[in-house]
């Protein structure tokens, strides 16, 4: 699968889903720093890669509807540090394997991962 890493996550992110056999970009490799959430949001689009970001604004089905993204993931978590986001993520990766991405929203909580589909 194909993943854009926000800004707001370490590159560590990236590492990971790529040690699990994905295609992880960052933000940053690309040089799309400081760039708004609408044009992160095309560029995934277009390059059809699914964005992890800890970014509430992505889980605004009425600004970002699923069904036009290769998939939405946003983390949820109350501890946000490296080691907490990182453990969410391992839990997270037998899911993206089970589970659609494509079209629809993810949350990853600390306690469960909730999935929307762009046409719910």
């Amino acid at each position: 699968m194909l993943f854009k890493v926000d800004e707001n996550l370490h590159s560590e992110v990236a590492e990971l889903l790529c040690a699990a056999g994905h295609d992880a970009m960052t933000v940053f490799d690309q040089g799309l720093r400081g760039h708004t959430d609408r044009q992160i949001a095309d560029v995934c689009r277009n390059e059809q890669r699914a964005i992890v970001t800890l970014d509430l604004d992505f889980s605004d089905i009425r600004e970002f509807p699923p069904a036009e993204y290769a998939g939405i993931i946003v983390l949820r978590l109350l501890d946000q540090s490296r080691p907490s986001i990182r453990r969410a993520l391992q839990q997270a990766l037998p899911l993206f394997s089970a589970e659609p991405l494509a079209g629809y929203l993810w949350i990853i909580e600390d306690d469960r991962v909730r999935i929307r589909g762009g046409d719910a």
